[in-house]
């Protein structure tokens, strides 16, 4: 049958946008193309570097500027069409870039709880399930016509004030937590098939980005001034892992400055870092209009030419954005640039689409080529969609206990609060359309009767008109559930928060409903930045507390579990939760993570903040209780030296701290196994934290995170759990020099409430004695 009548059968019955004809023909190297395809660059069978290296040199300089950018030029004598490089796939494919279009076959696509959600369940093995959903997803709209196969996901900047709007899509505050999200998510989207990749996944923004708008301050103009000792162990931690473990094909840099420098023009972080000491294999991009934003706003150079040419110089390959394919021509025209280092950029970007297939003549490239719409909102991924909210809902409060509501009990339920019956707001941002909604007042109606009322209008409340029909309401109920908190109109892109608060009159709302409830009162908190509740946690009023961040398009179905006991909920948090106060003299623009007590800087996140907290990094609580005890690990762990490092070894092992690049790290760790035992009556899955205190000084963080691991223990039994903990990796700490050293001495194992010291001593090996 001729293409065009498959295509014109195609509309007419099914709707499909015209975009899909575009699936049926090859990107490039198309085989009807009695020229192309002839072309060694067409060669499968070829080195991908060879093939590349032959289409790089049958470019003009002006079809190689017109790659350089997002929206790359079709190169028609060579058979190529144009591509659009940006996609989204952050929770889900996204819709969000002009790369993917919903519509026609392909009305939606699952869509995960948020980042920060996904995040609380500390399991790695779903994360990474949920990148192989969201890639099956992302290839069956690419071979429909209606996606790219470039998603610029995930974002792994640190979540470091709690103010940030962009928090959310973030795996929270701990650089370790934050890496291995990356790592498993990147896995789960680019396939395990050797250096071919399923989709090609980025980590972005690089680096030092946490800031949007705030106090007159927004990421445009902003120079985040970082020592080389935050640079080394908090924000480069999680880009490091993700390229080197993940082995991400793309990381994004960012739009603000670092020490002065706008990252997209700074050779030290992409040409040193990002490509020399982590060795991407894959493209580095620019956040969208960054090399604009750093000429024009940031005047960081005088002419346009002049920071077209920064750009390319520093490593970047691709510009979101049309500045690249303005002024890169004329850079070379005025020697600011040569064309060598343009065909650099394109090297790297057109190895990553070789891998991905698009040269290789078909459609979609084996084994993907028969992923379509049967693929997309299956019953499996939407029932992952529905498991990964439950593990993602964290527990804070259960005085009484009032959870798990009973059916038998709890017949009628009042459910009152402006996110109660909400849908968008649960899947937070940087979404796509999900293939169907749960909200939370549907979830509940399926295990009682409901008495609804909104409460106040929207999020922000700013009326107690509805107050009284609420209070009747929970008057009226066997319990009360109130659904509040936050959605993106208060907290987004380029909208940070200005404080902790609940907006407008909800906690008002909260204190009177509870007041006048019949039976238990449940609070239900749906955000992606903490929020001081410091009110709910100290009434008695309010039984329950549950955090369910944004939990997806089955978000209602989770969190009706939780509350009704057919999930034990077993998340935790993944970001501290501070009170208002502690940021109400506090800049966002101070980057420092350590605290300093000659001016009264209180330090950011678990690792150095030490004053009050309304819930600290890791809390969540079960309705089941576990006991942790070590059956075995070492209380002494040797850690070898290279003994030809002469010089240095007396002021090493004298100062008591080690330089990671002076001991043999390769397979330096030592194991720990836990057993867990649920004491309780309730089957449940534990989160297992494995802190470690190093011994004291000035460099050290007052804790951090060396392990965690999730184990399902039925009541009454116990699990035994083995952990490996990497000396070099885990229990290393930055001095104030930015360099990485193993400190020697008592290391103290925390886990729940048991604690084991490790003693790390050096031993020097290979000394040649003269």
């Amino acid at each position: 049958m001729p293409v065009s009548l498959v295509v014109t059968l195609l509309v007419l019955f099914l709707g499909v946008s015209l975009q899909t004809s575009e699936a049926l023909d090859a990107f490039a190297c198309d085989p009807e193309d009695g020229t192309s395809r002839n072309f060694p660059f067409c060669q499968v069978k070829l080195p991908i570097q060879s093939r590349v290296g032959d289409l790089i040199g049958r470019m003009t300089l002006q079809e190689k500027v017109g790659l350089l950018v997002n929206d790359a030029a079709a190169v028609p004598r060579l058979g190529i069409k144009g591509y659009e490089w940006w996609s989204e796939a952050l929770h889900g494919v996204s819709n969000v870039g002009p790369g993917t279009q919903f519509g026609g076959v392909f009305p939606g696509a699952t869509s995960f709880p948020q980042v920060i959600t996904t995040s609380a369940s500390f399991n790695a093995t779903l994360w990474e399930a949920i990148g192989q959903v969201v890639s099956d997803e992302a290839r069956a709209m690419f071979n429909g016509g209606v996606a790219g196969l470039t998603f610029w996901s995930p974002n792994v900047n640190i979540f470091r004030d709690p103010r940030w709007g962009r928090g959310q899509e973030t795996p929270g505050e701990d650089p370790v937590v934050v890496g291995k999200y990356a790592a498993s998510y990147v896995r789960g989207l680019q396939g395990n098939d050797g250096d071919r990749l399923k989709v090609a996944a980025c980590c972005k923004h690089f680096t030092a980005y946490d800031l949007d708008n705030w106090n007159g301050v927004d990421r445009f103009h902003f120079n985040a001034q970082v020592s080389k000792q935050d640079m080394e162990d908090t924000f480069d931690v999680p880009f490091r892992m993700c390229v080197k473990e993940g082995k991400v094909a793309s990381v994004m840099c960012s739009y603000n400055q670092v020490n002065g420098i706008p990252t997209c023009a700074d050779p030290k972080l992409l040409k040193k870092t990002v490509r020399g000491r982590w060795k991407l294999d894959g493209y580095i991009v620019s956040d969208c209009d960054s090399v604009g934003v750093y000429y024009s706003q940031q005047h960081y150079t005088t002419t346009p030419e002049e920071a077209a040419a920064d750009a390319i110089k520093a490593g970047l390959d691709l510009d979101c954005g049309p500045f690249l394919v303005q002024h890169t021509e004329d850079a070379v025209k005025k020697g600011l640039l040569n064309e060598a280092e343009i065909n650099n950029a394109l090297l790297n970007t057109l190895t990553v689409q070789m891998r991905l297939g698009m040269f290789d003549g078909e459609p979609s490239s084996k084994p993907y080529g028969n992923l379509g719409p049967k693929d997309v909102c299956t019953p499996a991924h939407q029932e992952l969609a529905l498991e990964a909210a439950r593990q993602g809902i964290v527990l804070l409060k259960n005085q009484g206990p009032p959870l798990p509501l009973s059916t038998r009990h709890h017949q009628s339920v009042a459910i009152i609060g402006p996110n109660s019956n909400v849908t968008v707001t649960m899947i937070g941002n940087y979404a796509g359309v999900a293939c169907g909604y749960t909200t939370p007042l549907q979830g509940i109606a399926r295990y009682a009767k409901t008495i609804y009322q909104q409460g106040c209008a929207d999020v922000a409340c700013v009326s107690d008109q509805q107050f009284g029909a609420a209070m009747d309401a929970a008057r009226q109920a066997d319990a009360t559930v109130l659904v509040m908190g936050l959605d993106q109109s208060i907290e987004a892109e380029s909208r940070d928060r200005t404080d902790l608060l609940l907006p407008g009159r909800q906690q008002e709302l909260i204190s009177k409903v509870a007041a006048a409830s019949k039976g238990p009162t449940i609070l239900v908190l749906m955000s992606g930045g903490p929020i001081d509740v410091s009110f709910a946690e100290n009434d008695p009023k309010i039984g329950g507390i549950v955090w369910a961040g944004y939990p997806g398009q089955a978000g209602g179905a989770a969190i009706s579990d939780v509350l009704f006991g057919t999930t034990n909920p077993g998340g935790k948090l993944p970001m501290t939760w501070y009170p208002q106060d502690y940021v109400t003299n506090l800049p966002m623009t101070n980057m420092a993570m350590r605290p300093s007590t000659s001016n009264g800087y209180p330090g950011r996140t678990y690792r150095f903040y030490k004053g009050k907290v309304v819930y600290p990094f890791g809390h969540g609580i079960s309705y089941t209780n576990f006991v942790h005890t070590i059956a075995s690990a070492p209380t002494m762990v040797s850690v070898p030296l290279d003994g030809h490092r002469q010089a240095s070894r007396n002021a090493t092992i004298s100062g008591k701290a080690i330089r990671v690049t002076h001991a043999r790290c390769n397979r330096l760790s030592f194991g720990v196994q836990v057993d867990v035992k649920n004491t309780g009556s309730m089957d449940g899955t534990h989160t297992l934290l494995v802190y470690s205190k190093p011994p004291a000084g000035h460099w050290a963080p007052l804790k951090q995170l060396v392990a965690f691991e999730k184990v399902h223990v039925t009541a009454g039994t116990q699990r035994r759990v083995g952990i490996n903990v990497h000396v070099c990796k885990f229990l290393s700490v930055v001095d104030r020099s930015g360099i990485r050293r193993i400190p020697m001495g008592a290391h103290s194992l925390h886990i729940g409430d048991v604690k084991h010291s490790v003693s790390l001593q050096a031993s020097i090996l290979g000394v040649i004695k003269s």
